[in-house]
């Protein structure tokens, strides 16, 4: 699809550029909501990275970002390692079924809030596919690697369970220990991690097939 590397690098530039504007515009939302509230603005920031979508929509800037990148660092090089890409390749993935199924129906952003909404969970998990597929050297996966990517979102579950234990606050209903109980939470994760890992076991199936065309 990108044989030209002009063509190459103008893609993932908008795809930068589109991933770091939906993470500015919903961080000016948070923003400018708590400062009418008088709340503190260190408190949004924290309300901000608290959430898996903003958390993944920004791994994700980050290794376009390294892509356009042509000063080498430790940074960039482990971004664009197949196995770190492929990972947030499929937490975004996540981050774009799990609001389509789950979330989208419980309310119906407006104007700013409605595009930064559509960057996150629809555009931006669309374009780092097209990037996975076409830019990300094939033939580097094996299945062991899905226990590495599992890290992630396991540690996010237990980050956002203990921050709702302390402010019972939960970013997302299906984790709402208030309202569902631990239980039927960790039934609930229990299913988004077996997603997540059938995910990831599509994906090194496609880095397969991929590496085995060229």
């Amino acid at each position: 699809m990108f044989k030209a590397p002009a063509v190459r690098r103008r893609f993932v530039a908008v795809a930068a550029i589109l991933g770091w504007a939906g993470l500015s515009i919903q961080m000016y939302l948070i923003f400018h909501s708590r400062w009418t509230l008088g709340a503190s603005l260190l408190g949004g920031l924290v309300s901000f990275f608290s959430y898996f979508t903003v958390l993944s929509n920004t791994l994700v800037a980050t290794v376009l970002t390294c892509e356009l990148t042509s000063r080498e660092s430790a940074v960039r090089r482990w971004f664009l390692q197949p196995w770190v890409s492929s990972g947030i390749a499929v937490s975004i993935v996540v981050v774009g079924l799990v609001y389509s199924l789950l979330l989208r129906h419980l309310w119906h952003p407006e104007g700013w809030q409605w595009l930064a909404d559509e960057l996150m969970h629809d555009v931006m998990p669309g374009l780092f596919l097209v990037y996975w597929l076409c830019c990300v050297p094939k033939g580097f996966l094996r299945l062991r690697h899905i226990a590495l990517w599992m890290i992630y979102p396991l540690v996010y579950f237990g980050y956002a369970l203990l921050r709702g234990h302390l402010l019972a606050v939960y970013p997302y209903p299906f984790i709402d220990v208030e309202k569902l109980g631990y239980p039927q939470v960790f039934v609930n994760a229990g299913g988004l991690l077996l997603g997540f890992v059938l995910i990831s076991v599509l994906l090194i199936g496609l880095d397969r097939w991929r590496a085995a065309r060229c």
